[in-house]
């Protein structure tokens, strides 16, 4: 008797990182497993960071998501707790080899709703030719990023989704985490602070880095000459492997604000199963094939994937290809501030990073902006 044809539809998003790794395991999957077949959908990365997960959920089997969806998964039920469908032993392993808080930032309340198979986080690159063109270091410390963004080398991603980014990057690495009580986003104190370390870095960015997301940022620096160095941007190994862009990148662990490390704001995607599937039991098994250990480090890396499995990032031969991106960055992705994941934290992240990006862009009253963004924080907690 034969077995019944399966069709699983996807949705992922339009890079190499995020789109041929799903193909090449939806593949290879199909191979392994001829009455299944896997197609992944491809949206735009800010559509990815924008369009609630609910309406994705009605339309796919498989999700690729944000982690600050979290809260609103475990909230709506609109994908399934996969602590209720995946064998105890298997998640124990995903948490044991976590890079970084990836597996434990989808888990909200109990509910894990997706599987970490990508880990990123802000790191640093640079176009190693281009420094030593200008007789200049990689840098090390916030002031050598400072000298370097007065010449016009620095590249950031400036958008807003980013810029908000940033700002946790500063609290966090001056010592207060944001969202922690429910009278204040962040301290004044500490809150003033980072918007002017960031305000004053912002008079130096080129303006076209403020319609750059981190892949209009390496696609800037890999293509022109423009740019020798980020001192924070999601982080892409596909631009350190040899082939695919015109020049390679060489990536960094960030440099030192205050003698500390850059505390970064962690993001990587996650798996996550549709509540409306049809064939929830399939789409389990493709979803524990692609966390897997060997094929995170194989299939899914191989095929421009950044994968989110520990043994992949120690890998010898993965790192090889990559310029030793994995082991270079591991510490910034073991350190990322893990963001706010409550409910309503996605109607205060839809609309905080703008005044931030206008005050990097522009300048202005930081504590008007400061006292915008503790506004916004106390409705976000009415949602």
């Amino acid at each position: 008797m034969s077995q019944k044809n399966i069709q699983l539809k996807g949705i992922t998003w339009d890079h190499s990182r995020g789109f041929t790794s799903a193909v090449a395991t939806a593949q290879r999957f199909h191979e392994l497993n001829p009455h299944v077949e896997i197609t992944w959908e491809k949206r735009s990365l800010q559509a990815f960071a924008d369009e609630p997960i609910d309406q994705l959920a009605k339309r796919y089997d498989l999700l690729i998501i944000d982690h600050p969806w979290a809260g609103f998964a475990a909230r709506t039920g609109v994908i399934i707790p996969l602590n209720e469908h995946l064998p105890k032993a298997f998640l124990d392993n995903q948490a044991a080899n976590s890079v970084g808080k990836s597996h434990e930032s989808y888990c909200f309340d109990g509910y894990q709703s997706a599987l970490a198979i990508d880990a990123a986080t802000p790191v640093a690159a640079s176009r190693p030719d281009l420094l030593e063109k200008i007789g200049r270091e990689t840098p090390k410390t916030w002031e050598d990023v400072m000298d370097l963004a007065k010449q016009g080398l620095v590249a950031i991603p400036g958008i807003p989704q980013d810029t908000l980014m940033s700002f946790y990057m500063i609290c966090s690495t001056l010592g207060e985490d944001v969202a922690l009580t429910k009278q204040y986003f962040v301290s004044e104190k500490i809150g003033l602070k980072s918007l002017e370390i960031l305000g004053e870095l912002g008079k130096y960015i080129d303006p076209s880095c403020y319609d750059m997301n981190p892949i209009k940022v390496y696609e800037a620096m890999t293509r022109t000459d423009k740019f020798a160095y980020s001192p924070f941007a999601y982080g892409y190994t596909n631009y350190s492997k040899r082939g695919y862009a015109n020049h390679i990148l060489k990536f960094h662990d960030t440099v030192t604000l205050e003698r500390q490390h850059l505390i970064t704001t962690l993001g990587g995607t996650g798996l996550a199963i549709s509540s409306s599937s049809e064939n929830k039991d399939m789409a389990l098994q493709y979803a524990e094939y692609v966390a897997s250990p060997e094929v995170q480090k194989t299939v899914f890396f191989d095929y421009g994937g950044q994968p989110g499995h520990r043994e992949a990032w120690l890998d010898t031969t993965n790192n090889f290809v990559a310029l030793d991106y994995f082991k270079d960055t591991l510490p910034t992705l073991d350190r990322a501030f893990l963001r706010p994941r409550y409910h309503g934290h996605m109607f205060f992240q839809d609309r905080a990073g703008a005044p931030i990006r206008a005050f990097m862009k522009d300048g202005g009253n930081a504590k008007h902006v400061l006292e915008g963004l503790n506004s916004l924080y106390m409705e976000s907690l009415q949602k």
